[in-house]
């Protein structure tokens, strides 16, 4: 076993089934570590806020790096996912178990009603038409006050519930702790979102990875590549596109629902273009197309940016005045920059082609079309 383990290329072969052991492992080790109080940031912060936008990224995967749509207005879709759940949630006390799936859809709905404008559109035409359908649908949430309470936003979102068994909620009967006998602790609930979201990843990757291998998911690639001889070998680009932008929306909508629910709070100010261009370029960064880039971007990306909102030894180096919040961006942004320039197609250059004939090879990047639309 040894002799297997430090064998050249065993890290490579077995990438994915060891990131996904030390995802699974991670909120037990970090409870071990600093104990269930001091676990709540790395949880929180390092955990979930990463696998969230890992989702994000793989549902905009789909748009851009599958499709070749280049999308500027995904988080648009998020926020209609984290409406919908604030909204059906606080008024008609609806579970989350419900709303996620509605969230979903009702974001897939918006996808399609995003798509039908933007048949006709191509390259930065669809960009512009993208970014200004994520700056309408902010717009309408500041501005339709009766419903979304304008900028002031939605509190008191309710939490979800161990499956409907156990809740979370200190005051109720079936508090967790209550009913298993344990300490009261705010952990149990960020380990159980952890877990959550990060079944929700699995999940979107399982769809993602079987729609490539089926026939919809080929056309998404040959529209990606030449949509002239995509038409011409008599696939219809319009369920193409409609069915890119759908699904790729369903699993922002989820995401935002799963994000109301962890926050408790939203407002408009959470679903700003900024968000759209983290998500864009997490997807850039990581590879467009490749699942295993898109995140590792998200880990490099969002983590870099919180452990750069930390870095308080820095004072030690540059004295008590110096604040690392203030730098955080240039510095992310400069080592962003040399990223880009060592590595242009992403952190993984290779595609692995979704059909073969005899012995599936990896692609170089250069060779696959990318996000222009």
């Amino acid at each position: 076993p040894a002799a297997a383990v430090t064998a050249p290329g065993f890290l490579r072969r077995n990438f994915n089934k060891i990131g996904v052991a030390v995802l699974l492992v991670y909120p037990i080790v970090i409870v071990l570590l600093v104990g269930f109080q001091g676990s709540l940031k790395w949880v929180d912060n390092f955990g979930i806020q990463i696998l969230i936008y890992v989702m994000l990224a793989w549902g905009l995967n789909i748009v851009i790096g599958l499709a070749g749509l280049l999308d500027l207005g995904y988080v648009a879709f998020y926020a209609v996912g984290a409406y919908a759940y604030a909204l059906l949630g606080t008024h008609f006390g609806l579970s989350f178990w419900i709303l996620l799936p509605a969230a979903g859809m009702m974001a897939a709905f918006w996808g399609v009603m995003l798509g039908f404008p933007v048949l006709r559109l191509r390259g930065d035409y669809l960009a512009i038409v993208t970014l200004a359908f994520g700056e309408i649908i902010r717009l309408v949430l500041i501005n339709w006050r009766e419903v979304t309470n304008g900028s002031a936003g939605i509190s008191g979102i309710p939490k979800v519930t161990f499956f409907g068994l156990m809740s979370f909620n200190v005051s109720d009967p079936n508090y967790i702790a209550k009913v298993l006998g344990i300490a009261q602790s705010g952990a149990y609930y960020k380990i159980f979102l952890y877990y959550l979201i990060l079944g929700l990843c699995f999940l979107t990757a399982f769809v993602t990875i079987r729609l490539r291998r089926l026939p919809v998911g080929r056309a998404w690639e040959a529209l990606r590549e030449d949509e002239i001889a995509c038409r011409s070998l008599g696939i219809n680009t319009t369920n193409t596109k409609l069915t890119a932008f759908a699904i790729g929306a369903m699993f922002g909508g989820i995401a935002g629902s799963f994000f109301a629910t962890r926050q408790g709070f939203i407002s408009p100010e959470s679903f700003d273009f900024l968000e759209s261009a983290t998500i864009l370029a997490i997807v850039v960064l990581g590879g467009l197309g490749s699942q295993i880039g898109v995140a590792i971007a998200a880990v490099v990306m969002i983590g870099g940016l919180e452990a750069l909102r930390n870095l308080l030894w820095l004072k030690a180096i540059f004295g008590d005045d110096f604040d690392p919040t203030n730098y955080r961006l240039l510095i992310f942004g400069s080592v962003m920059v040399a990223i880009m320039v060592l590595r242009p197609r992403g952190f993984v250059s290779t595609r692995q082609p979704s059909v073969h004939l005899k012995e599936r090879r990896a692609v170089s990047g250069e060779l696959v079309g990318e996000g222009h639309g």
